[in-house]
């Protein structure tokens, strides 16, 4: 049936929790209301991305972009735009010099941008196994099955250059081979859909808005590999993604795409999906694969490697969900269209989920070789507020801080490497000159000690030693003995500890240190915190030439350390303040200072 209008609605689970659900509800009980349902067709989506002005609604044929939507603007959508032909001029996307875009990929946010792993998400309906089959779902598995042998798989995976986006970089062709001439008739297939960086949610959106093409990549693998069997290992609190793969499943076994003799072709596979319960340290997968039998989540010495020996002692493929959306693609259009795109030694696009001090947050997938000037501030459109750019981390708590004077590295593999930083998964998270950098190491640091499991001394015993020594420097007390300690600490976790969580603990440490120096000196030798983030490091003063005695901050202090007469210049009790910073907040005259 062909309607006169599209409208696509963000199902995404940060537009969800803005309400879009209800948006896409509403508009279909007012194009009911208003007889016009026969003329519209809503569909919720998975994320469009531009996460910044959500929730978003896009309306077919016109492009229109909404942003910002809220549930009782759809009324105005249904009698504006459809029924009377006009867009609804105030919920436009709109340009500084306030014209509306004529078409999506105008705007800013997306025109640099090169959708390959999302090139599903806020296009189709997650839940509907038809639209993903419109735009090439499962074709790429029925060419494999009835056209390619599991050797041309493995060439032609190679000839694309693809490599593991969970942040390792491995040779994904070289993963599968290993598993496909290992000895034994039951090998395994894996996706670990465990992200947990702080900042992170690409593999989660790319669930939530095209959960098909890690179907189809998973039964591909298990067929290049000789596997009858897949897991998808995912964290139950992403209950949104978790819902559409098990539609997705349901519907992929009745078409005849999962399960016994698929297509016809006399090749069985079949997915379940495992449960995890928000441990970072099963991101590392020989600890995935002690959660999927059941045991507790804690790495394993390698070699073997779970390629050769994994699950149940099997060989087992394991790649994250966004390496495997690739790989449709890949087959679908030729590892050679793939392997032209990126750089030398990084082939493909990057996903990102770019958050922090910026303007523009979302998700954002660029090809490698983007420099970090781009991403920040052609697409993310700079630092928000006016405020100074400081550093972006990458990699999350495994990766490191990346100065003004690197934003114009290529982003690849081996870019990041040389100037202190990863990759990782893609958590990029932009900091402005308001963030202490020991501060932000702390944070870091901080989760990966909550999170080790304890199994080896390196990592167990070293991660607190070094956020002791944090703490020790943010509280004033620090000595210029404590930053050679640091780097002896971070050496012995490097090479001592078990697995990557261990190894790269330090990272974000050891870069802020090298880039970043005098912070961690004004901190030890000045006792003081230059960004006025560390709170035993800062003094709130009342400036005495600009305060008029209104009483507010005295009105609003928690613990009665400011005093005064009214029209007459308060002062701070500094051994009653709890630096909570409610005075400064407060002063509407700029009269409370940090000093």
């Amino acid at each position: 049936m062909a309607y006169k209008n599209y409208i696509l609605v963000c199902g995404g689970t940060a537009c969800e929790s803005s309400k879009s659900e209800e948006i896409y509800k509403n508009l279909i009980a007012e194009a009911k209301a208003l007889g016009v349902e026969d003329q519209v067709q809503v569909v919720l989506t998975g994320c469009f991305g531009f996460c910044e002005q959500g929730p978003i609604v896009k309306v077919l044929p016109e492009d229109s972009f909404y942003v910002q939507v809220k549930p009782e603007d759809a009324k105005e959508i249904i009698e504006e735009h459809v029924i009377k032909g006009r867009e609804v001029k105030r919920l436009l996307y709109i340009k500084e010099e306030r014209k509306p875009y004529e078409e999506v990929e105008d705007i800013q946010f997306y025109n640099k941008q090169l959708r390959i792993v999302l090139r599903n998400c806020g296009v189709i309906d997650p839940e509907n196994i038809n639209e993903y089959i419109a735009r090439d779902g499962y074709k790429a598995l029925e060419k494999v099955l009835f056209e390619m042998k599991p050797d041309d798989v493995i060439e032609e995976v190679k000839t694309a250059g693809l490599r593991g986006r969970g942040g390792a970089g491995f040779p994904t062709w070289m993963k599968w081979n290993f598993s496909k001439v290992a000895e034994g008739d039951v090998k395994y297939v894996v996706c670990n859909a465990d992200e947990g960086d702080p900042g992170a949610y690409m593999d989660r959106s790319t669930l939530e808005g095209d959960p098909h093409s890690i179907l189809e990549a998973m039964t591909i693998c298990g067929y290049t590999i000789g596997a009858h069997q897949g897991y998808i290992y995912i964290r139950a609190e992403y209950p949104l993604a978790i819902h559409r793969l098990e539609v997705a499943m349901k519907q992929s076994r009745e078409y005849g795409f999962l399960g016994k003799d698929i297509l016809g072709s006399g090749f069985d596979f079949n997915i379940e999906i495992r449960l995890g319960a928000g441990a970072f340290v099963c991101g590392e997968e020989t600890a995935l694969l002690q959660s999927i039998e059941g045991h507790r989540g804690m790495p394993q010495p390698r070699p073997p490697f779970p390629a050769v020996k994994g699950l149940w002692g099997k060989p087992t493929v394991i790649n994250n969900v966004e390496t495997w959306a690739n790989v449709p693609v890949i087959i679908n259009k030729g590892g050679k269209w793939f392997s032209e795109i990126g750089t030398q030694d990084s082939h493909g696009t990057k996903v990102f989920a770019l958050t922090g001090k910026i303007k523009n947050s979302g998700l954002v997938e660029v090809p490698m070789g983007t420099t970090l000037r781009e991403i920040v501030y052609d697409i993310g459109g700079g630092i928000a507020n006016g405020k100074r750019f400081k550093a972006v981390q990458t990699g999350g708590p495994s990766g490191g801080v990346i100065t003004e004077e690197n934003l114009d590295t290529p982003i690849d593999f081996g870019g990041l490497q040389r100037i202190g930083s990863m990759m990782g998964s893609g958590g990029m998270i932009v900091m402005d000159e308001d963030d202490c950098i020991v501060d932000v190491a702390k944070f870091y640091l901080n989760f990966t000690v909550d999170e080790s499991c304890g199994k080896c001394a390196p990592c167990r015993i070293g991660g607190k030693k070094l956020m002791n020594l944090l703490e020790k420097i943010t509280d004033g007390k620090g000595t210029e003995d404590d930053i050679a300690q640091i780097k002896k600490v971070a050496l012995a976790m490097q090479k001592g500890s078990l697995c990557a969580l261990g190894q790269t603990a330090p990272n974000p440490v050891l870069s802020s240190l090298r880039y970043f120096p005098e912070e961690y000196e004004a901190h030890i030798k000045e006792k003081r915190c230059p960004s006025g983030k560390c709170k035993k490091l800062i003094r709130y003063e009342i400036n005495q030439d600009k305060c008029i005695g209104c009483t507010a901050c005295a009105r609003k202090c928690p613990v009665g350390a400011i005093s005064g007469e009214v029209k007459h210049p308060h002062k701070i009790n500094q051994e009653v303040c709890i630096k909570c910073g409610v005075c400064k907040q407060t002063c509407r005259f700029s009269a409370v200072e940090i000093k």
